[in-house]
């Protein structure tokens, strides 16, 4: 079973994450921020994993601190879950559409991990989520989880058909990294 729990205490934040990479889609998500909640929720439900998020946080501040945080704890969570990345198929690439918005969602699960992002989103907000914590967001999992990811907004106007394109491809694009394919480490250097 392919699972890791993390915690991280700070001065801002007090996050629990647990995830089972090979689960159903289920997950019990608060965040503190609705609009965030639901993305992690189809975060989950996209990428067919089991995800439990718990974050008490500096919300009276802003959402910044959570936000980022998250993002460290879920790509930690999956870097201890994915182990040694024996027989992962390493790469994954998706167009995700969501209505007039149209998101390029590429990785690699490399050691090495950076986002690249290429986004334009209009709002400065969606509901009470502020749309700059994207990047954070995404930067933080990515370096977190030892993952090279790209992320291109093509088209679409509207902010929240952007993002939650965002994170169903993201999720999709993870399944299809983590899916077991082969019996060695997929690195001519033999190791991830």
């Amino acid at each position: 079973m392919r699972s890791a729990t993390v915690t991280r205490r700070t001065r801002e934040t007090d996050i629990t994450v647990t995830l089972e990479l090979d689960g159903s889609g289920q997950s019990t998500i608060q965040t503190g921020n609705g609009f965030f909640d639901h993305m992690l929720t189809l975060l989950a439900a996209h990428g067919g994993l089991d995800l439990a998020v718990n974050c008490q946080g500096d919300t009276d501040v802003d959402f910044h601190h959570s936000c980022e945080d998250i993002g460290i704890c879920l790509g930690r969570a999956v870097r201890d879950a994915l182990g040694d990345k024996t027989g992962i198929a390493r790469y994954a690439d998706i167009h995700l559409p969501m209505d007039e918005a149209l998101v390029l969602c590429v990785m690699d699960i490399s050691g090495r991990g950076a986002a690249y992002l290429d986004m334009a989103i209009l709002a400065p907000m969606v509901g009470a989520f502020d749309t700059e914590l994207l990047p954070e967001f995404l930067h933080a999992f990515a370096r977190a989880a030892g993952i090279t990811l790209h992320v291109r907004h093509l088209c679409g106007r509207n902010a929240h058909h952007i993002i939650e394109a965002v994170f169903k491809g993201l999720g999709r694009a993870l399944k299809t990294a983590c899916t077991i394919t082969g019996g060695g480490i997929p690195s001519t250097k033999g190791v991830l």
